[in-house]
Parts: structure tokens; C-alpha cells; sequence
């Protein structure tokens, strides 16, 4: 049972990453005899896509400096239940951790996030009210009798929601009543670069690595009992990090290459997916969804799986279904001529090339009126800008030439 009063101290400390981020605090969960079994010390953001009465919102949320450990946590009891730290802020809002452990370690099987969409100060105009309920896997974990220490911000995707945990300190089982001492660090404090110790007679330096090509653009359809559902014309990049037999990590860059690549699909009324097997992947696939109120579409997830025979972990899977990415209307096509780069975890990031996608409503497999991205959109306005400048600069010198001019002839006299 969690002691509200005393269970928690806070600490306003501000991180200030070019951006403020939300306080950090500690949370604590005691049991009836007043020893504490769960402490936690992290701040919060909360990336969150609501639907309006207007089309589809984004907003940025912070866990407030006033947020309490509800009396609903609990210690857990063995074998019959698992400690849990329940977090309620604002009106209606609850962030949980929900803990196991083995004999050797413990962590945050689950994180689930509740939040009240009729709370108008956070979601004003919210075409829909009520409580809303997203959860997802974690990947802290940590020894027994160690603390999980996390300096660099760990993302959680639900769904339409991404928690960012930051500077987070967290133990569950613990057995003096405070911290450990000893701490287990997580991935993402642990990737670092790898440096070799110089030879001692260095002869040639080793080439360095070549810039992989530019992958081929490829015309992608899939169809269904209606009809066609998708058109794609792009070229797909694959960027993973990993961990290599010999404890050094790197980052490899994968083309998808239609010659070796079989792509297959489905068609919903509320999803377009494409799949593609072959090559450099044992399965990749983009699936598109549709957001009914606004009438767009957009790059709802990512998933892949392939093989690394060189990775410490050959086989290796990533998969994102909280992704907004590619939006367009419904009807209309998304273009973009740059590249972009579609993050998908911290280990695994897309990209696409040339893209040019129409998904759910195709009419005569063509593309529709298209919808530029703001990466083309820029690129068309930085030389409209340098040439409006050049063409200011030269009237300024126009017009001082002139006043120039005027003021010499009026220094003669007429004889």
C-alpha cells in the first residue's frame, strides 16, 4: 500500500536540452509496515495525436510537478500478485509500471497510460470524452538488488502516444529501503562508439566506408476485391545499429533491391498494408491507416524482421505502430522528392527516396492531386528567397546610383 503523505520528496530540477522538459520527482510505494518496496525518480513527456471536430491535433504534455502515488499501488504479494506504481496527475490521468522479476532480475513488464479526454484544459475540443486506456512492453530492466539508471531518454510508443522517460532512476524489490548503490545501465547509455588502440608502427590507414548508393525507385501496388487500394513509387533504405560478435557496435545501411524482393499485400477499409520479403529481409512490412474524421491517410507502422549474421543477436526485430508519417487526404497523393527518414526505434530508422504513395481511395490507378511534403516545400523556397534578396540588393544600388546622379548635376550652374 502506498503512503501518500510521505511516500514521495520532489526535485525541480529542469532539463534543459534546448527545450524545458518536466520536473523530476521521486515516487515511492511502501508497504503497511512502512518500508518501501518501489522507487522511482524520472520526468515525463507525453507526445499525444487526438481526434477534433476540425481533423486530428498534436500536443506536448509534461507529468506536473503535482503528480501523486495513488493509495492503488501496491508491494505486490508472492505468487499472488505483482508490485505496481500507480502515477495520477491533472484530471482523470494515470501512469502505471507494472513490475515481475525472475531469479536473477526484475522490470517494468508493462507501462499503461490512462487519459480523460474530457479534460478540456488538456484536450479542448476533443470530438470524442472519457477515459482512454494505451499500454505497451518496456525494456527496463535491471539485476536484483541493483537500480535501473537510464541518463538518456527512453521512448515508449502507444499507439497515438509516445512517453519519453528521461534522467530516470528506478527499483522495485528493494531490500534496504533506498536506492542501491549499484545500478544497471541501459541500452541506450551503453551504445557508445568503439575505439581501437593505435598500432604501434601504422603503415596505411584502413579505406574508409564506402557511402552506400541510393536505392532504387520501385512502383509498388496492392489491390484488393475492390480494386486498388495502394500505389507506391520509392526507395527503401534500411539503417540498424547493433551490437557485433565482438562487442563493438555499428550501424549498416541495407537497399532493398527489387530484383531479390517479393511484395505482397492487403486491403481493409481500415488498413493498407504492404509487405515485402526477400533480399536483405525476412519480412518488411509498411502498413497505412486512416483517420475517419479527418479524411487522411498516413504511415501508421513499420515492422521488420531479417537476419544479422555477424550481430551478437542474429536475429533481429523491430516494429512501430504509433507512426504518423506520409500523411495525405484520402483521395489525394503524398510526394516528396527529398529524402526522409522515418525513425522507427532507436535502432532502426527508414529511409524513403523519391516517395510518392496513395493509400485506401484509387481511382483509375493513378495517382491523385498531389500533396507536397514541407521538405520540398522548403527547398522551393530557399531560391525564392535568395533571389528576392539579390533583386532587393540590386534596387537598393539602383536607386542610390539615381540619387547619386541627381545630387552631381546639381552642383553646375548654367552659363
Amino acid at each position: 500500500m502506498a503512503a501518500p503523505g510521505d511516500a514521495r520528496r520532489w526535485q525541480l530540477l529542469l532539463l534543459l536540452l534546448g527545450l524545458t522538459h518536466g520536473t523530476s520527482a521521486v515516487f515511492v510505494v511502501k508497504n503497511g509496515n512502512g518500508t518501501a518496496c518501489i522507487m522511482a525518480d524520472f520526468s515525463a513527456t507525453f507526445l499525444m495525436n487526438y481526434d477534433t471536430k476540425s481533423g486530428s491535433k498534436n500536443l506536448t504534455l509534461d507529468l506536473p510537478s503535482d503528480a501523486e502515488v495513488l493509495n492503488t499501488s501496491s508491494c505486490g504479494k508472492e505468487n499472488t500478485s505483482d508490485p505496481s506504481l500507480m502515477i495520477a496527475f491533472g484530471r482523470g490521468h494515470t501512469l502505471t509500471l507494472n513490475f515481475t522479476r525472475n531469479a536473477t532480475r526484475y522490470g517494468v513488464q508493462m507501462l499503461s497510460f490512462v487519459y480523460n479526454l474530457s479534460d478540456t484544459d488538456v484536450f479542448p475540443n476533443a470530438s470524442s470524452k472519457g477515459l482512454k486506456t494505451v499500454e505497451s512492453t518496456t525494456d527496463i530492466r535491471a539485476d536484483i538488488d541493483k537500480k535501473y539508471r537510464c541518463v538518456s531518454s527512453n521512448q515508449i510508443h502507444m499507439n497515438n502516444i509516445t512517453i519519453t522517460l528521461r534522467d530516470a532512476t528506478i527499483q522495485a524489490y528493494l531490500s534496504n529501503n533506498n536506492f542501491s548503490k549499484e545500478e544497471t545501465h541501459c541500452k541506450q547509455d551503453d551504445i557508445s562508439p568503439t575505439i581501437s588502440p593505435p598500432s604501434p608502427k601504422p603503415t596505411t590507414r584502413p579505406p574508409p566506408s564506402p557511402v552506400p548508393e541510393n536505392p532504387s525507385v520501385v512502383k509498388y501496388n496492392v489491390s484488393g476485391s475492390n480494386g486498388t487500394c495502394l500505389l507506391a513509387n520509392m526507395g527503401i533504405q534500411l539503417n540498424i545499429t547493433y551490437e557485433k560478435n565482438d562487442n563493438t557496435t555499428v550501424t549498416r545501411v541495407f537497399n532493398i533491391n527489387p530484383n531479390d524482393t517479393k511484395a505482397s499485400g492487403s486491403c481493409t477499409s481500415h488498413s493498407v498494408v504492404l509487405e515485402l520479403r526477400g533480399g536483405v529481409v525476412t519480412l518488411l512490412v509498411f502498413s497505412f491507416g486512416m483517420n475517419a474524421s479527418s479524411s487522411r491517410f498516413f504511415l501508421q507502422e513499420i515492422q521488420l524482421n531479417t537476419t544479422l549474421p555477424d550481430a551478437r543477436e542474429p536475429t533481429f526485430k523491430a516494429v512501430n505502430s504509433s507512426l504518423r508519417a506520409l500523411q495525405a487526404t484520402v483521395g489525394n497523393s503524398y510526394r516528396c522528392n527529398a529524402e526522409e527518414s522515418i525513425q522507427v526505434t532507436k535502432v532502426f530508422s527508414v529511409n524513403v527516396f523519391q516517395v510518392w504513395v496513395q493509400a485506401f481511395k484509387v481511382e483509375g490507378d493513378k495517382f491523385g492531386s498531389v500533396e507536397e511534403c514541407q521538405l520540398d516545400e522548403n527547398n522551393m523556397l530557399i531560391p525564392i528567397a535568395v533571389g528576392g534578396a539579390l533583386a532587393g540588393l540590386v534596387l537598393v544600388v539602383l536607386i542610390a546610383y539615381l540619387i547619386g546622379r541627381k545630387r552631381s548635376h546639381a552642383g553646375y550652374q548654367t552659363i
